[in-house]
């Protein structure tokens, strides 16, 4: 507050001191709560609350002027939940320590039921520790553009010798992608579906739209990695485990998509469409396929009966497909500093393994493993538990590159 005037400061000018983030430190820093223990993580929180403190008590200064309070509030409104989740952490850990300083005095059997009563408060407080550093966290990293949009998934079979397992597996994940949108009360609308003619699948689209459907999956897109021993055939006889892949592609969808797309570029087929939906599949040519000639995109959309009706939607999607390509270029950009390289969703990227032997799966990028398959295919609970754990651990990832941009900003004295 400067000659009258406030000047507000962004996230990486509010605070000023030395970081030392290495690998170890980023093995370390698997869950919010590591990360909180951290006191380069205290200090520089420590220095957004006094800074909430400074903002109101500037804000009941009869001196300032309406220009000046717009911008204040504005501060001030950013930092309120920081601070408030800041000090209710703080209250919570003196809460378990009063808690751990009586449990180490009762030790007496008369004392037993107390002792269990006060560790029993002690887990809850942990549990409300950990929740609340999660929403911390959640509120120091910066939205990303698209979270709040809606997605087109695309679920395609990959190849493999001696075996179908890709394409039943490709069905099996856009069966529970289809589970967790039901899970998550989002729409999920079948755009396309090209069945496999063993039962599979080969190809398939989905539109899904709901409360912020791509940051809850843009951490899907890439290749993801099975391994079983077929059902039938010589390999399930002498159980041999076949190895195969799958793609997924997430692309935002925002609600506005203003792509000018020329007719003249444009070659549109109708064909009869192959999924499931009654005679009427086998009898019109309602299916559409649309290619855009400049760029090679081809989409299609078999999802209603009427023509019209898929080419609409066709052209929406291809649209979509359009502004990706410049959404793309910026999400490469945005992501181009970080370590753990969450967003790309290139398909030579292999980023989760579904071991059918072993029951298990891994999430590569975050060395995790989850056991159960059958409870992550199922679209539901533990689906959601994998997710969340790559959302918290790509916004430890963020809080830990914004740290380190502090320590390169007090190095280099901006």
């Amino acid at each position: 507050h400067n000659c009258g005037f406030w000047r507000p400061k962004s996230l990486l000018d509010t605070a000023r001191f030395t970081l030392s983030f290495n690998s170890q430190h980023r093995k370390k820093h698997q869950d919010s709560r590591a990360l909180w223990r951290h006191e380069a993580v205290q200090k520089y929180l420590e220095t957004l609350s006094k800074e909430y403190q400074q903002v109101s008590h500037l804000l009941n200064a009869d001196s300032i002027n309406d220009f000046e309070q717009k911008t204040l509030r504005r501060r001030c409104a950013n930092l309120s939940p920081i601070a408030a989740a800041f000090q209710e952490i703080k209250e919570a850990e003196r809460e378990v320590q009063e808690l751990e300083a009586m449990c180490r005095e009762l030790d007496s059997r008369d004392e037993k039921k107390l002792l269990e009563l006060a560790l029993e408060e002690k887990e809850t407080l942990d549990k409300k520790i950990n929740v609340l550093c999660r929403k911390l966290f959640q509120l120091l990293v910066p939205k990303e553009k698209y979270d709040r949009s809606h997605v087109i998934l695309e679920v395609t079979a990959g190849r493999t010798t001696g075996g179908d397992i890709c394409q039943q597996f490709t069905k099996e994940m856009f069966e529970m992608y289809q589970n967790y949108a039901d899970y998550k009360c989002w729409t999920f609308d079948i755009v396309n579906y090209t069945p496999a003619e063993i039962g599979g699948l080969h190809h398939a689209a989905a539109h899904i739209s709901g409360d912020d459907v791509y940051r809850h999956l843009k951490y899907e897109g890439g290749t993801h990695r099975v391994q079983r021993i077929p059902e039938t055939g010589l390999s399930s006889r002498m159980q041999r485990i076949h190895t195969g892949t799958m793609s997924v592609i997430v692309l935002p969808q925002p609600e506005e998509v203003d792509v000018k797309v020329d007719p003249k570029d444009l070659r549109i087929d109708t064909f009869r469409a192959k999924g499931a939906g009654g005679q009427h599949v086998n009898k019109t040519d309602s299916a559409v396929r649309i290619v855009h000639l400049p760029t090679g995109l081809a989409v299609e959309c078999q999802q209603e009966r009427s023509q019209l009706l898929n080419k609409e939607i066709a052209l929406r999607t291809l649209r979509a497909k359009l502004y990706q390509q410049v959404i793309e270029k910026q999400l490469s950009q945005e992501q181009s500093a970080r370590k753990l390289q969450l967003g790309t969703r290139a398909q030579s990227e292999r980023i989760r393994t579904y071991n059918f032997t072993q029951d298990r799966v891994t999430d590569h990028r975050i060395s995790y493993d989850a056991r159960n398959i059958k409870e992550i295919l199922s679209g539901k609970e533990a689906l959601d538990k994998l997710i969340n754990r790559l959302l918290e651990f790509a916004e430890i990832e963020a809080i830990t590159e914004y740290l380190e941009n502090l320590q390169a900003l007090e190095g280099g004295g901006c």
